[in-house]
């Protein structure tokens, strides 16, 4: 897992309430359960005027003109600001899976579904809860630049915007030692492989049968 300590990019606006995973990844994208791959796909039923599939060349679709993430900068947006509620619908992993892959760092929102919540932190995603009316003046502050950049600090804990003082977020203290260290939870394992070999080794002696 990438590890998170700071970040700054572009960030794109996604201006609406109750964005659900079925739209940030929908279901025929699913069979694959690599990791990677799925950025092309992300929000693909907004993002192209005719219906994708794993087999179908994105090259040859139709790209919806109107979607923020087709538009320039957005298209190389870092950093995502959304509404209430995001992330929510079904547990599909893949969704933070699809967000990661496209170059998204970082998501700000008023709130988070709790799974949602959750998978980002177990897969480098850092999800920012922050209040309606901050959220509000990032979407007002990148109306009247395009392009507008925040920058991130996971270990002060702050979204810092130009000309503004810095702004507070909380996070769970394990949660951010584990982003800040590029732990997911087969990382946390393996950080103590010596003493799980050595207890296999210590109980093939003792009960050799099981081995």
């Amino acid at each position: 897992m990438k590890p998170f300590t700071q970040h700054k990019g572009i960030v794109a606006p996604m201006d609406r309430p109750n964005v659900d995973t079925d739209a940030i990844i929908p279901k025929q994208f699913l069979k694959s359960i690599k990791r990677s791959g799925f950025g092309p796909n992300a929000f693909d039923d907004w993002r192209y005027l005719d219906t994708g599939g794993p087999d179908i060349d994105n090259d040859s679709r139709r790209v919806n003109p109107d979607f923020v993430l087709n538009k320039a900068p957005f298209d190389k947006a870092t950093i995502l600001v959304a509404r209430e509620n995001f992330g929510c619908g079904s547990s599909r992993e893949h969704a933070v899976w699809a967000l990661d892959d496209f170059g998204f760092r970082t998501v700000l929102a008023p709130s988070f579904a709790d799974i949602f919540f959750n998978n980002s932190f177990k897969n480098g995603l850092l999800p920012i809860v922050l209040d309606a009316e901050t959220i509000d003046s990032i979407f007002k502050a990148i109306e009247k630049k395009p392009g507008f950049e925040l920058a991130i600090d996971l270990e002060s804990q702050t979204v810092n915007m130009e000309g503004h003082e810095p702004i507070c977020f909380e996070v769970d203290e394990f949660r951010k030692y584990c982003l800040l260290h590029g732990l997911d939870d087969i990382g946390l394992t393996l950080q103590h492989a010596d003493d799980i070999k050595a207890y296999e080794h210590k109980r093939s002696q003792q009960a050799p049968w099981l081995f």
